[in-house]
């Protein structure tokens, strides 16, 4: 999408802070050495990647990333995959960890405390506007568009949202607007979710997704700060402490989501759980996927190491290697094993006689011969066993691995460890 004049000068009077700290404990032991957003997806790419993308494809060059849970692996994607732009001109994706910084007892107690901690670093970079971003949702969006309907309204902060089931409304920070789209209203996961008029259907949930006039947020954030009561987070504190008080309204996300001529409807997914990301992830599987990984108008930037082609050998009758209606990323070898409907990550490997159906393989893991898996996620690194069925007995699976209501089983390389 070629962008207007205002979408390019309000980006460069911005910063963005992208919120990468969470743990995202609903997914399990996937997460146990990683934080949500350097969760793999899409066979080469990081949850944050999509954040971060947006900012580029949206002009937005100044991006702090806000990290905390067990961001190792965080922080070394970052280094290595977004070093790329350059200081020089004042570009940058710089790190900002949970550092101490305000007092040496205290980490993030939540997103509103995250930025308020930082508060010195904004100041200095001296932006007009502040994006504030979740790192952890799979989405494609022009945050521009929303710079610019922020700024026309002369709003004080405006609010992402989404439409949602109302049904699943209660996990989510939910709105009600006038006619204006001016909050009057926001609630943290309520009971009874207020419904979009006319539509008592559907609700409008908060993306995570904010952008403020700087002043604003920095008097705002020391209010909060010094409120002993608060939780000292965006949904829960921050945005209800000032429904009443500053003009706060909410941007439709059907106005900035980016789609490619192959998408319909406004995608945004948060992956948070076992079966939503299995769901997303083979979903890209499909011929005409919900996301468009493959749109040159808005693409989708992440660390890649120089590997091979995927390849696929052997064509012998009952050994013959093949992958249909699946994803294969790079280094990917499918030797003499049948694949279907299936995402392999890069560098995945699996060996003759093996078939994977309905799977989702993480980088560097090794299916052994004979294997049968399906409806499954198998977790970085791990080393399948000759052998190994999974996705037929489900009472087994249970006793061995993580199995969802839903019936998908993750596996890891202590779950693995354990069968000997």
């Amino acid at each position: 999408m070629t962008r207007n004049g205002d979408h390019r000068r309000l980006a460069s009077r911005s910063v963005a802070l992208v919120l990468a700290g969470g743990r995202g404990s609903r997914l399990k032991q996937l997460t146990d050495v990683r934080a949500k957003p350097a969760v793999h997806f899409g066979g080469k790419y990081r949850i944050v990647d999509f954040a971060l993308s947006n900012c580029l494809n949206s002009g937005l060059r100044r991006i702090y990333v806000l990290t905390q849970y067990k961001s190792h692996s965080l922080l070394r994607h970052i280094q290595r995959g977004w070093s790329f732009l350059r200081g020089e001109v004042n570009e940058f994706v710089d790190l900002l960890p949970a550092q101490q910084r305000v007092d040496e007892s205290m980490w993030y107690r939540g997103t509103a405390d995250a930025v308020w901690q930082n508060l010195d670093i904004l100041r200095a970079e001296g932006p007009e506007y502040v994006v504030i971003l979740a790192g952890d949702h799979i989405y494609k969006m022009d945050y521009g568009a929303m710079l610019e309907e922020h700024v026309a309204r002369g709003a004080d902060c405006s609010v992402a949202c989404v439409e949602v089931p109302r049904s699943q409304a209660r996990e989510f920070g939910v709105m009600d607007t006038d006619a204006s789209g001016r909050i009057i209203s926001f609630l943290e996961k309520p009971e009874n979710p207020p419904c979009v008029p006319g539509r008592p259907d559907i609700s409008l949930a908060s993306m995570g997704i904010y952008v403020c006039n700087a002043e604003f947020l920095y008097d705002s954030l020391v209010r909060d700060a010094r409120d002993e009561g608060s939780t000292h987070d965006f949904g829960r504190d921050f945005i209800p402490r000032f429904v009443n008080s500053a003009k706060l309204y909410a941007h439709e996300f059907s106005k900035s989501c980016q789609r490619s001529g192959n998408e319909h409807g406004s995608y945004w997914r948060d992956v948070g759980t076992l079966d939503a990301y299995w769901e997303a992830s083979l979903d890209l599987t499909s011929v005409t996927p919900e996301l468009d990984l493959y749109d040159p108008n808005w693409r989708i930037f992440t660390h890649s190491s120089q590997l091979a082609p995927a390849k696929f050998v052997f064509d012998d009758e009952g050994r013959r290697g093949t992958a249909l209606d699946s994803v294969v990323s790079e280094g990917v070898i499918v030797s003499g094993a049948e694949v279907r409907r299936s995402l392999l990550s890069s560098q995945a490997r699996v060996n003759s006689f093996a078939r994977l159906e309905e799977a989702v393989i993480l980088p560097e893991v090794n299916i052994g011969r004979h294997a049968r898996l399906s409806k499954v996620i198998v977790d970085r690194g791990v080393s399948i066993p000759e052998g190994l069925v999974v996705g037929e007995d489900h009472a087994l699976d249970a006793r061995r691995f993580e199995r969802t209501a839903g019936g998908v089983c993750l596996i890891n390389a202590e779950m693995i460890a354990a069968l000997d």
